[in-house]
């Protein structure tokens, strides 16, 4: 969930140069702008100039990038009827491969370009068979430069075809064809299908360690909504294979279990539907819905447009959300359990405690922005809601125990919806939550423009204090934390913003929470949690980043959120001091200090302890462990953990919502046996332990 990132940010300069004259050192006119200054570049050189315009970015989540682009490929055969088995096998050389039984990439010649299909699509971009609805009716690489792209950006790429009962193989080096497609031998009978194995590109990527936790989320995402698919991952890389398979024949209602897994639900099973209608333009929208309730307070919905995560939602959002809404409270009126001139429930009421999914595939998708993440179609909205408020109409009378629950628990959320409104009126009066009255524990940054300044939310006054007098004034300010702080996964909005801690994060943000939350109203464009290296600071983080995904996912989701990383040790020889933020770099300063010649006489000698708690090796090394921040002095926590120009942050971003929202509530939830068995899974990870 968290990605390390360089933070070589400068503090802001107080001056500005004026454009307009602007020249260069040698007097020149750097505006001289002429023909000779425009650069085409042809084929996938523009890819391999500006691969983060393709992929995103190029660090570990651009990489695994590279594999969904071929999955998706392959997810796309499965969609038009001919792909049910894909495979991805991560490779002990680094490599990856992707293989499907679809139809096959053709191999014949293509009349236009003159040369094989497959090297067209593999080496061309916005080409494909996505464009001719007769091949595909609905895909999610709609742009055409996904499996090009992937080849653009590898050092080398094998294709290999199983067609018309022979194997074509060509090979490719930085998208370029090494020789054209040749037939290398007879397939195995009625065997077809595309094998696409890659190596990712030293030059590109300085990262190209794949994770398979982080490919088989994506994979287990992928067989929740195609439950005609199996897909199997299997690494290689290590001497015992680890393998998992998914295939999930319940599809969007097994999708929900999982998701909801740890928490206790108040439905017998889940409510599913699906359907299709047709747009104004005669094209079927096909419509498919799984929720369920559960005794929380969050609000869990994951939508995807032919199986693209659109997490950012949408018009297919608006009309389920729309018919949830209508259709219960018609239902609570026609029953009874609701009277004219009673209480009123809003559909953020009848949203307390759901998970659902949502997934629709449309023809011809029409997404907000180039990171396909809100879908536009107007007339999804009402071919959504035409298939899901009849179904969810005739749900609620046959289970009408179930529809009783819904009901009372949204009664419940609207009473605490207005204890939640008098408790911020409340603290508003107190100018808790007003942008005038910040936290007294606040020492607010000089600067005022958001995009140059950063918050460290800290844990503990003694640390808190040491940031104050350590940090850049100007830019960064700090908000000392006493103590942990509630768990928000197992409260309500108004019990929440009891809390002192959290009222003063929310007013230090500036967002404002709940129904009146506004990510551009954030003060910050850097949220960094900063907690000890042990057990309490790990368990304080994860309240923190329960809170922020709970009640502020939007700025996790912008990118504003970010984990602070101390240093465990620091080495010291004489005058020099260095600092490590794992056993592994203290090991290797120490070895620098004392050279390959004291090793040796290091070991017969033995260590000893320092009075002060710090180790002394024989040839006058001292290690010492800094077991919290509090530890640090202003200056060593600056130049350690908040100078710009030496720090190391962890940038918190959400891979897999529908993972993410598990995991937080298996570690935050009351349920002991999944938080255990995640521990256990997971403790291989654990780079700092505290015992």
């Amino acid at each position: 969930m968290a990605k390390a990132t360089s933070d070589r940010k400068k503090a802001p300069a107080d001056t500005k140069v004026s454009a307009k004259n602007a020249v260069s050192a040698n007097g020149t006119d750097v505006h001289a702008y002429t023909a000779e200054d425009i650069t085409v570049l042809k084929g996938l050189e523009a890819v391999r100039r500006r691969p983060a315009m393709y992929i995103g970015d190029i660090s570990a989540r651009g990489l695994h990038h590279l594999i969904y682009e071929v999955v998706d490929n392959s997810i796309d055969e499965a969609l038009a009827g001919y792909a049910h088995n894909i495979e991805v096998s991560l490779n002990k050389d680094g490599s990856v491969a992707v293989l499907d039984d679809g139809r096959g990439i053709p191999t014949d010649i293509h009349k236009e370009e003159k040369r094989s299909a497959l090297e067209v699509v593999m080496t061309m971009l916005h080409a494909g068979g996505k464009f001719d609805k007769n091949s595909y009716k609905v895909s999610g690489g709609l742009h055409g430069v996904g499996v090009s792209v992937v080849n653009a950006l590898s050092e080398w790429l094998e294709a290999e075809v199983y067609r018309d009962g022979k194997i074509w193989l060509q090979k490719y080096r930085r998208g370029e064809p090494v020789a054209p497609a040749k037939v290398t031998g007879k397939a195995p009978d009625g065997k077809t299908g595309t094998l696409i194995t890659f190596m990712p590109d030293a030059q590109i990527f300085k990262i190209r360690v794949f994770k398979f936790e982080t490919v088989a989320e994506r994979l287990r995402e992928l067989a929740f909504l195609n439950p005609e698919v199996t897909l199997r991952i299997v690494d290689r890389r290590n001497k015992s294979e680890q393998e998992e398979i998914f295939h999930f024949k319940g599809g969007l209602v097994e999708f929900v279990k999982y998701i909801d897994a740890t928490r206790p639900a108040l439905v017998k099973k889940p409510f599913s539907a699906k359907g299709a209608e047709k747009d104004e333009n005669g094209r079927t929208v096909e419509v498919e819905v799984a929720f369920q309730y559960n005794d929380q307070y969050s609000e869990n919905i994951f939508t995807y447009v032919n199986n693209i995560n659109t997490h950012e939602g949408g018009t297919h959002l608006i009309g389920f959300r729309t018919a949830l809404t209508r259709s219960l409270n018609a239902h609570a009126y026609k029953s009874g359990i609701l009277k004219e001139g009673g209480i009123a429930l809003s559909g953020d009421d009848f949203r307390e405690g759901f998970t659902g999914v949502i997934s629709v595939k449309v023809p011809e998708p029409q997404f907000e922005g180039q990171t396909k993440t809100k879908l536009g179609n107007s007339e999804v909205k009402s071919i959504v809601e035409a298939v899901i408020g009849p179904a969810l109409m005739s749900w609620l009378e046959d289970n009408t125990a179930d529809a009783r629950r819904i009901i009372d628990k949204a009664m419940k959320a609207a009473e605490a919806r207005e204890a939640a409104r008098k408790a911020r009126d409340l603290t508003r009066r107190k100018n808790a939550l007003s942008s005038g009255g910040l936290p007294g524990k606040l020492a607010d940054c000089s600067i005022s423009d958001p995009e140059h300044c950063e918050l460290y939310l800290v844990e503990g006054d003694s640390a808190g204090g040491s940031a104050k007098q350590g940090r850049d004034r100007r830019f960064q300010a700090i908000l000392p934390l006493k103590g942990k702080i509630l768990n928000v996964e197992k409260a309500r909005l108004h019990k929440i913003l009891e809390n002192e801690e959290i009222r003063n994060i929310f007013t230090a943000i500036g967002t404002g929470v709940g129904e009146e939350f506004d990510a551009t109203k954030v003060r910050y464009s850097k949220i960094i949690l900063m907690c000890d290296a042990d057990v309490d600071g790990s368990h304080i983080r994860t309240l923190l980043l329960t809170l922020l995904y709970r009640h502020m996912k939007e700025l996790i989701e912008l990118g504003h959120v970010y984990i602070a990383q101390p240093p465990l040790f620091k080495v010291k020889k004489g005058k020099q001091e260095l600092y490590a933020y794992d056993e592994a770099e203290r090991e290797e300063i120490v070895k620098r200090m004392k050279g390959e010649k004291g090793k040796k006489a290091e070991e017969a000698a033995g260590e000893e302890p320092h009075e002060e708690g710090a180790m002394v090796l024989s040839n006058g090394i001292s290690i010492s462990r800094f077991k919290g921040l509090g530890e640090m002095n202003p200056e060593q926590l600056w130049a350690t953990t908040m100078n710009p120009d030496t720090r190391t942050v962890l940038q918190v971003s959400i891979e897999n919502a529908a993972d993410a929202d598990r995991t937080f509530s298996i570690l935050m939830g009351d349920d002991v046996e999944p938080r255990r068995e995640f521990i256990e899974k997971n403790a291989k990870y654990v780079r700092n332990l505290d015992v």
